[in-house]
């Protein structure tokens, strides 16, 4: 029943249409609109819950191989359109008497194979319209009187293999049923037929009382008299007296294998056709009985259509032992006889046949024949049709053996042990079609071998020893169809192997040596092959492979390349099957691929089924777009093929896919998104998948449970694989819903938040971020206590941060100049001072921590450097963080407002703190612009930088000189003549 399910998530109620649908027990079967159910082999003992979940309104239904012993009362009630129902290999012993109840449309029934040893007398009663009834292989003993009055439509009743020996309470059962055709009694214990006068059934047509031990018959004369097919064989105490009076004259055939009856007596005796008894195993074992059987036979009959003569012990023939037979015999068959070889022609060449030339087919298998010699100086028989001698020991044929017979249109010789096949043997069989040679010990083919089979359709040469397929074997085969080479030793075809082949529809390569295969150089069935088998040879592909071997086959529609030893096909390359637009079929089960180009398939644009169960090796991932050109597929079949994943990359483009197959692969999820995406999908085999019962898999849960179009095979059985006690249906999902709105709107607003802030601070804390990220590494290397200690233990006066484009004024100005002349200060210089080895980041820490002062020497050089950026945001932060005036800036070209733009901290030293100028050329003075600067700045350094307080800040506040007392003018020029400048 179609299913709707209602989820209600936090922030909603959501409709969820149901995709799929599966039964507990039972598989409906393809295309049968739920009509059409089977419920094999499951563990349930209890029928009702087996068919608990199935439609009202199924027809066919079969539940086989269970442990059932008890159906109940109604059990099928609900099911009143049903019509065929299969109950057979399962444990029943008991059946109540209204089971079936309800069930007026039934037509078939099967019982068979249980342990039923008694049947309830309405039991049938609601049957009204079954035609067919099997109780085969039960125990019953008995049937009770009317037990079949409510069935008169029942034309077939299997009744063999029981224990039943009372046969009058068999004919008063089925006494009514006037329809009834056949009637299978076989295997049980009757002792004859005696019916107290209760007729058979007029409609009775087909009687079987094989395996009986039926002494006589003790019928009344007219009792068999509809009955048309008639099988008494093993009921070896029967004899030809138990006949007489019993009125035969309808019967077509009679069936008396391995009994005690003596046929001539019985011909003599019974009113029966000659030609409608069947004399297999009926005790004709030598040439006089078998002259005297003819003799009997010609007297009565002129013709024949069948002499069946099987399994008689009939050692040799004679050339006049049939010649006393009626004139015209259209069907000889002496199977299963020990016939041998002579030494004259009688047998080799149907001497024994003697002048009758009317024979249309000689059946002569399961002999002992040796060989087949020739016959070329033996008058034809012409009206001989089909020739049969399989099941013999024929090692050796030869030449002309079969130009006796030259419109012969069938001949098996398969299933012998030829290994020698003379060049000439077919010679003359001009109207041969079909030609079986299979099961032999065939090792060689020649070119003239087939030569005069102009007319031959079929050939089967499977399972021989040929190695080599040569030029021009087969080249006089102009309308050969079916070409059967399977089960060969065949390691090399020539380019002409398969010359003259013009209309072949069906090759069987299968299971020979082949390496290599390029059927793009056999041209002469090329626009007619349909099939093409190479499954189990040792063919494999390189992934380099440039050219298809199938190209312009485009007639292919079946081609079988599975189980190619001896590990399996690795590769399926690069266009590999180019030219097979027409192809339907492909089988690759049985392989290891382990490299499958995307573009392998991509020419199957008209497959309908493709099989790649145990294809694959066990890593393999198929490559997304595999199968993105098989729209028209409807079914794929994956099992145990090493998929591990199942993605709309690979599967979304199987827009046509009616059946899917995934049974035993590595598979841990199903995305419901793809199998949405199949539109044409029916029918889904989960089994055996490690499906994790996780909120992974909650969707599929519910898509595999509540649905109404794809049906998913077994669902209730499928196991959690993180051994819970649940199963996969019905395992914990509420969880993985639960506040799942309230999440994702939280999760969301903060995600689209940080989204927001995040060019914000990267503008603005940049280098903050970055500092405290270096100041953090360095702190938890236990460097901060020592770059802390008081400023009378720093290693240095003070660290000058430059970049390389401005070392030459460092070098030449600024170090004479402040280490220079007998002073007393000591700088840091990073080419001088760093330690080699350390990481720069910690070097330029400790310069910072280790110095009182941090000199940075301003020039558009420097603002493009990120480490001099790093080093000004370390001193900066001590100077505003600190509170410690440990920064000087020293400008040394003039800069724009713009180029600092970016700098908020130097900025704001500027307009906090002092920095200096220096003098550029062009100044009234420059000489004396310089020592001016230079007496500033060693002053500067030379000052202290303990933490302010807030009475020192308010008398530098004094002190200062107020800005806007000084005009843009004094500014610069304060600048330009290098004085300090105070905000």
């Amino acid at each position: 029943m179609a299913a709707v399910v209602y989820r209600l998530l936090p922030f909603g109620l959501v409709l969820v249409a149901a995709a799929a649908y599966t039964f507990k027990n039972c598989i409906e079967e393809r295309n049968s609109n739920r009509r059409s159910f089977k419920c094999n082999q499951r563990r349930e003992t209890n029928i009702s819950v087996i068919m608990d979940d199935l439609p009202h309104h199924i027809v066919n239904l079969s539940i086989l191989g269970n442990p059932i012993r008890f159906i109940p009362d109604k059990a099928f009630a609900r099911f009143q359109e049903l019509r065929l129902l299969r109950l057979d290999n399962n444990r029943l012993r008991a059946i109540e008497s209204s089971a079936f109840g309800e069930l007026r449309q039934l037509r078939s029934l099967n019982l068979s194979f249980n342990n039923i040893s008694e049947l309830r007398p309405s039991l049938f009663a609601s049957l009204h319209n079954l035609t067919f009834l099997s109780l085969r292989a039960n125990r019953l003993k008995r049937l009770a009187g009317g037990i079949f009055s409510a069935t008169p439509e029942l034309s077939t009743l299997m009744l063999q293999q029981n224990l039943l020996a009372n046969f009058t309470e068999i004919v008063r059962s089925v006494s009514n049923l006037s329809h009834l055709f056949q009637l299978n009694l076989c295997l049980n214990n009757f002792t004859s037929l005696h019916h107290n006068r209760i007729p058979f059934p007029q409609s009775l047509s087909k009687l079987y009382l094989c395996r009986n031990n039926l002494s006589t018959l003790g019928c009344e004369r007219f009792f068999l008299s509809a009955v048309k097919i008639l099988d008494l064989s093993y009921n070896s105490r029967l004899s030809a007296e138990a006949f007489l009076d019993v009125d035969l004259a309808r019967t077509n055939y009679l069936n008396l294998h391995s009994t005690a009856v003596d046929v001539m007596t019985l011909l003599n005796i019974s009113n029966i056709h000659v030609g409608h008894v069947d004399f297999t195993g009926t005790g004709v074992k030598n040439n006089s009985r078998l002259l005297a059987l003819c003799e009997l036979l010609r007297r009565k009959v002129k013709s024949l259509k069948a002499l069946r003569l099987g399994s008689n012990g009939i050692r040799e023939l004679k050339s006049d032992t049939l010649s006393r037979c009626p004139t015209i015999i259209t069907s000889l068959d002496l199977s299963g006889n020990p016939l041998k070889n002579s030494r004259d022609q009688i047998l080799n060449c149907l001497g024994f046949l003697g002048e009758n030339r009317y024979f249309k087919k000689l059946v002569l298998e399961h002999n002992h024949l040796t060989n087949l010699y020739s016959c070329r100086q033996v008058r034809p028989f012409r009206e001989l049709e089909e020739l049969s001698f399989r099941y013999n020991r024929i090692l050796k044929v030869s030449a002309y053996a079969f130009v006796h017979t030259p419109n012969v249109g069938t001949l098996n010789l398969n299933i012998n042990t030829i290994s020698f096949l003379s060049q000439k043997a077919l010679k003359g069989l001009r109207r041969l079609k079909t030609l079986r040679l299979d099961n032999n010990l065939l090792t060689d083919l020649f070119d003239d071998s087939f030569e005069d089979l102009f007319a031959l359709q079929t050939l089967n040469l499977r399972n021989n020893r040929i190695s080599v397929i040569f030029d021009r074997t087969f080249h006089r085969l102009g309308y050969l169809t079916t070409l059967d080479l399977g089960g060969n030793k065949i390691a090399r075809i020539h380019s002409a192997g398969f010359q003259g082949l013009g209309r072949l529809s069906k090759l069987y390569l299968d299971g020979n040596k082949l390496r290599q295969i390029d059927m793009s150089l056999h041209a002469a069935f090329r626009h007619t092959l349909t099939v093409l088998d190479l499954e189990e040879n040792f063919i494999q592909f390189s992934s380099m492979n440039a050219s298809s071997p199938f190209v312009n086959f485009s007639r292919l529609g079946d081609l079988k390349l599975g189980g190619q030893r001896p590990y399996g096909l690795t590769h399926l390359p690069h266009k590999l099957f180019r030219g097979l637009g027409r192809l339907t079929s492909l089988y690759l089960t049985n392989n290891q691929i382990s490299y499958f180009a995307a573009d392998a398939l991509d020419e199957l644009t008209d497959l309908r089924f493709l099989t790649l169960d145990k294809c694959c090796d066990v890593n393999i991932r198929l490559p997304p777009g595999v199968f993105k050109n098989l729209r028209n597929l409807t079914k794929l079949t994956l099992e145990n093929a090493g998929i591990q994943n199942f993605s709309g990359k690979v599967f979304g483009n199987l827009s046509g896919l009616q059946t899917l197959q995934l049974t035993h692969n590595g598979i841990q999820s199903l995305d419901v998104d793809v199998l949405n995406g199949l539109p044409r999908l029916r029918y889904l085999d989960i089994r055996h998948l490690p499906l994790s019962c996780t909120c992974l898999n909650s969707l599929l849960q519910n898509w595999t449970v509540h649905n109404d179009r794809v049906q998913v095979v077994y669902v209730y059985n499928l196991p959690c694989q993180e051994g819970e006690k649940s199963n996969f249906y019905n395992f914990e999902t509420d969880v993985c819903y639960i506040d799942l709105g309230k999440y994702l709107f939280f999760s969301t607003s903060a995600a689209v938040a940080l989204l927001a802030a995040v060019p914000l601070l990267y503008v603005k804390l940049y280098w903050k971020i970055k500092y405290g990220y270096y100041a953090f590494r360095s702190w938890f290397g236990e460097r901060w206590r020592r770059f802390r200690e008081e400023e009378e233990n720093c290693a240095y006066d003070a660290f000058v941060s430059y970049n390389s484009n401005d070392e030459d004024w460092v070098m030449l100005q600024l170090l004479p100049n402040l280490e220079g002349n007998g002073s007393s200060l000591k700088l840091c210089l990073h080419h001088r001072d760093f330690e080699p080895g350390r990481d720069i980041v910690d070097n330029i820490v400790a310069a910072v921590y280790s110095s009182r002062k941090t000199i940075c020497v301003v020039s558009r050089n420097f603002l493009q450097s990120e480490w001099c950026s790093l080093e000004i945001q370390l001193a900066s932060y001590r100077l505003f963080d600190e509170h410690r005036d440990v920064l000087l800036l020293v400008f040394l070209e003039p800069v724009t407002e713009r180029q600092i733009s970016s700098f908020h901290r130097m900025r704001k030293v500027m307009l906090k703190k002092t920095y200096l100028q220096w003098p550029a050329s062009d100044c009234v003075d420059p000489e004396q612009a310089r020592e001016l600067f230079w007496s500033q700045l060693r002053r500067a350094v030379k000052a202290g930088s303990k933490p302010e307080t807030e009475e020192n800040e308010e008398t530098r506040a004094a002190a200062a000189p107020d800005k806007d007392d000084l005009g843009d003018s004094d500014t610069q020029t304060l600048i330009a003549d290098g004085h300090f400048y105070t905000d």
